[in-house]
């Protein structure tokens, strides 16, 4: 019943509510990031989003975040890796999940909710488990059981049965549980890279991890 009818209704109210509250310190990262980054302090992604019942496949949304890295590229012409990319004021952005507060628009139209799977790369698609898909069986959300419960500090695995987890116990107690704990995991400032990466290592599929390890 929550998860049909009134997790909607939540998320429009409080997103809203927090767009409005929330709208000097939007434009203040807004004129600081656009000086920080010599130009447009957003970006945009395409991610993929809940599972359309009549296409089957996910329909792909455009999240809106506060940029935290640069787009320097080598002399090839690719992007430098994550870690020399990200500035000073990038790392601020993460460490207080800062580099979020635009993606409350995304919740206000629809297209995430407050709490749900994190919505990844549309190139992990093609590598997920038919189990490991089942996150996207739910709105994408700001924050979520593995963000609240882990972080960056799960392998990828650890995060996906979370996530699906999460689709299998869906409640408003539940979603209350993770908004407390997220707000305390940011506040200490827990979990913002993983062991190997200044972000979180890319998703290759965990069938290629174990053919790796074999």
């Amino acid at each position: 019943m929550y998860a049909k009818f009134f997790k909607r209704f939540f998320d429009f109210i409080l997103s809203l509510t927090a767009l409005i509250v929330l709208s000097p310190v939007l434009l203040i990262l807004t004129i600081v990031g656009a000086i920080v980054m010599k130009g447009n302090p957003f970006f945009i992604q395409k991610r993929p989003g809940m599972i359309d019942k009549k296409t089957g496949k996910e329909r792909i949304i455009s999240l809106l975040k506060f940029r935290t890295m640069t787009n320097e590229r080598d002399s090839e012409g690719s992007l430098l890796p994550d870690e020399k990319r990200l500035v000073p004021y990038g790392k601020f952005l993460r460490s207080t999940s800062l580099d979020e507060l635009p993606s409350i628009w995304n919740i206000v139209v629809g297209s995430c909710s407050l709490v749900g799977p994190r919505p990844l790369l549309v190139a992990y698609l093609p590598r997920y488990s038919p189990e490991q898909r089942r996150r996207h069986e739910v709105r994408p959300g700001l924050t979520g059981y593995a963000q609240a419960y882990g972080r960056n500090s799960l392998t990828w695995e650890e995060k996906f049965e979370k996530d699906v987890c999460y689709v299998d116990h869906i409640s408003l107690w539940l979603d209350i549980k993770i908004i407390f704990k997220t707000v305390a995991v940011v506040l200490k400032r827990e979990g913002i890279s993983s062991e190997t990466s200044a972000t979180m290592e890319e998703f290759m599929g965990s069938e290629s991890k174990e053919q790796l390890n074999v």
